[in-house]
């Protein structure tokens, strides 16, 4: 091989290895990476299905950012868990900071045998289960490993990706379980319990980060 041709090939060659060097990174579209920047996480844990949602405490005073009130961090929160349904809602005061509750589940409430047996509906900001003869799991159980939460995204790419959940898949999520006040005085708390029921026995969760597994 010439001289020149050596020079030449050298030359291709360093330039294609800056490129690969100094080239942007491409875009990583992959749910799990989806996060709201600036939005503080709870201390980092990794969850299974088989546990149940982590509750940590939070900084007094955390308030997170939303145009529309006040939003007050009560507990830090990290779950992963099965998609049951999901439910999107345009109207009612809890709409302007929550288009989307996600009904969940985990540990037996995550099964495939239990959930053949169950029928699963969303309404009025609810979560409903309904059986034929004898239940697959003590009522209890039910109640304990699976809620419906209303998501508060924590940015547009939060909002999109809660859009996209289908039932049945398995999200990892991290975010607050928060207070909601506005200037005309109404208010929206989350539960901090997960085997209370009834009226405000639902968790309102800040997403900040969203990983569809």
């Amino acid at each position: 091989m010439k001289a020149s041709h050596v020079l030449l090939l050298m030359a291709g060659v360093l330039g294609l290895s800056a490129w690969w060097t100094l080239r942007p990174a491409p875009a990583d579209h992959r749910p799990g990476n989806t996060r709201a920047p600036g939005c503080p996480l709870p201390p980092a844990t990794t969850r299974s299905l088989a546990q149940a949602p982590l509750q940590t405490d939070a900084p007094g005073g955390l308030v997170l950012p939303h145009a529309d009130g006040r939003i007050t961090a009560l507990a830090g929160f990290s779950l992963q868990a099965r998609v049951l349904g999901s439910k999107a809602y345009r109207h009612g005061a809890e709409a302007r900071f929550s288009p989307l509750d996600l009904a969940l589940g985990w540990g037996p409430m995550s099964h495939d045998d239990v959930l053949a047996q169950l029928t699963i509906s969303q309404s009025g900001r609810w979560y409903h289960y309904r059986w034929q003869g004898a239940p697959p799991l003590a009522p209890t159980q039910i109640r304990d490993h699976s809620a419906n939460m209303h998501m508060i995204p924590g940015n547009a790419d939060i909002a999109a990706a809660l859009a996209r959940i289908k039932t049945d898949q398995t999200i990892r999520l991290h975010g607050w379980l928060v207070n909601v006040e506005t200037d005309d005085h109404w208010r929206w708390r989350s539960s901090l319990s997960r085997s209370d029921s009834g009226a405000g026995a639902c968790e309102v969760v800040y997403v900040c980060g969203l990983e569809v597994l």
